[in-house]
């Protein structure tokens, strides 16, 4: 990294502070995270995001990455607009909290946009109600997982198993043994909207009304909190 020529990484002045670790983490450094402004609703400002491309043309810094924030955590739950005028850049999208909304018929058009991001982070123990921890990652490119982590190795990573090895995740992450996040998730799904003798519409309205009460609940903490 230290050879390589000056990468810098843009996110919200609201976004999450994993971004900030993970931009130390990976070797970018604190002071190569750009920080965007960003209006009222916590939506980047597109013209502050040209200018600071602009700038960083300029100087001959490279730009790598810019993080949209489908959730920011002090104030609405919409997608940032701007993602509609830059997504044709390397994208990613963090829907940690507010990647929920995407189950709701009556909120997911908050999302609008959000298909065109590289990928999108979600974290169903949070708005869906899984138990901790439940986590994913939604990649637009296929393969590109596994041809960035996967190692093959045979002795684990068999491609002769009596079932479709696609569904063997643990190439495609940088760690090997963990536990299986997804399968909590599923039996909540199942529980909730999968009865037999449901009618189809049905399951789509359970995980809707988790969603509603969910934001019910928010709404409400804020008006207690305001003066």
């Amino acid at each position: 990294m230290a050879a390589a020529p000056r990468l810098v990484l843009f996110t919200s002045e609201h976004s999450h502070y994993s971004i900030k670790k993970a931009s130390a983490a990976l070797g970018f450094g604190t002071e190569n995270l750009i920080l965007l402004n960003t209006d009222t609703r916590g939506r980047v400002i597109p013209a502050d995001l040209e200018a600071k491309v602009i700038e960083a043309k300029q100087k001959a810094i490279r730009m790598i990455l810019r993080n949209n924030n489908i959730v920011c955590y002090v104030s609405a739950t919409v997608i940032d607009d701007s993602v509609l005028t830059v997504a044709d850049v390397l994208c990613p999208a963090q829907g940690a909290w507010g990647g929920g909304l995407l189950m709701s018929r009556k909120h997911r058009h908050k999302l609008n946009g959000v298909e065109r991001a590289n990928s999108v982070t979600w974290n169903p123990h949070k708005m869906m109600g899984v138990p901790l921890q439940c986590s994913a990652v939604l990649v637009r490119e296929w393969g590109l997982l596994q041809g960035c982590n996967s190692m093959c190795a045979g002795y684990l990573f068999q491609t002769d198993k009596q079932y479709d090895v696609t569904y063997d995740t643990g190439d495609k992450a940088i760690q090997c043994g963990r536990h299986v996040d997804i399968f909590k998730f599923w039996l909540m799904w199942k529980a909730k909207v999968c009865i037999p003798s449901v009618v189809f519409w049905l399951s789509l309205q359970q995980p809707t009304c988790q969603i509603y009460n969910t934001m019910v609940t928010m709404m409400c903490s804020f008006f207690f909190r305001s003066p």
